[in-house]
Parts: C-alpha cells; sequence; structure tokens
C-alpha cells in the first residue's frame, strides 16, 4: 500500500548553525581586526607624545603629529569596515537591498516657466 504524498506542513529543521569552516574563515578578520585596533591605540597614544613635543618647540614633531594622527584615523576606518564584516558573514546584519532605478522623468517643456504660461 503506497501512502500519499504529504502536503501542507513539511519538514520543520532548524537552521544551520555556523560550521566550524565557516568560523574559520572569520578567524583572519578577526585578528586583522585586532591588529588594527591595537595600531590605532598605539597611534593616538604616539600623536600625544609628539603634540607634547610639537608644544615644546620641537618642530619636527609636528609633522610626525599629523601623520601619527592619519594614521590613527585609517586604523580606526579599517577596524570599523571589518568589523561590519564579520557581522555580515555572522548573519548578524544583512547587505542593504539593491537602489530601485528611478523612474524617468518627464520631458521638460522648452522656454522654462514664463513660457509654459
Amino acid at each position: 500500500m503506497s501512502q500519499a504524498p504529504r502536503t501542507g506542513g513539511g519538514g520543520r529543521r532548524a537552521e544551520k548553525a555556523p560550521s566550524s569552516t565557516a568560523l574559520r574563515s572569520l578567524l583572519p578578520l578577526a585578528l586583522a581586526g585586532t591588529a588594527a585596533l591595537v595600531a590605532w591605540g598605539f597611534l593616538v597614544y604616539s600623536a600625544i607624545d609628539f603634540g607634547v613635543a610639537a608644544r615644546d618647540g620641537k618642530g619636527a614633531a609636528w609633522l610626525f603629529l599629523v601623520l601619527a594622527g592619519l594614521g590613527a584615523v585609517a586604523c580606526l576606518f579599517l577596524a570599523l569596515l571589518l568589523l561590519s564584516r564579520i557581522t555580515r558573514a555572522l548573519g548578524i546584519t544583512s547587505a542593504p537591498p539593491p537602489r530601485q532605478p528611478k523612474p524617468p522623468r518627464e520631458p521638460r517643456q522648452p522656454g522654462g516657466r514664463r513660457a509654459a504660461r
């Protein structure tokens, strides 16, 4: 005796947990993010020291202050970028929806508003 095909409910399975290979692919991102944060902290600390030296009259310290500040900005940006990739890979956030194309505009009347009256 054959059974009729089941309709309706279907199989109920829980979503699969991230596999160990998926977690292993996150390890380089996490290490790079940690390194970027450590470098940011070091550059901020160095910028503070260069700022103190620059106020004491050492002219070359201004250049190092600017370079350390720019490096700190770049490291923090990189750390935030990597954090967003990690959260997307873990499924905490998702990619933004694709943009919808704008509808075409109506053709303009030659002559502007005064001519249209």
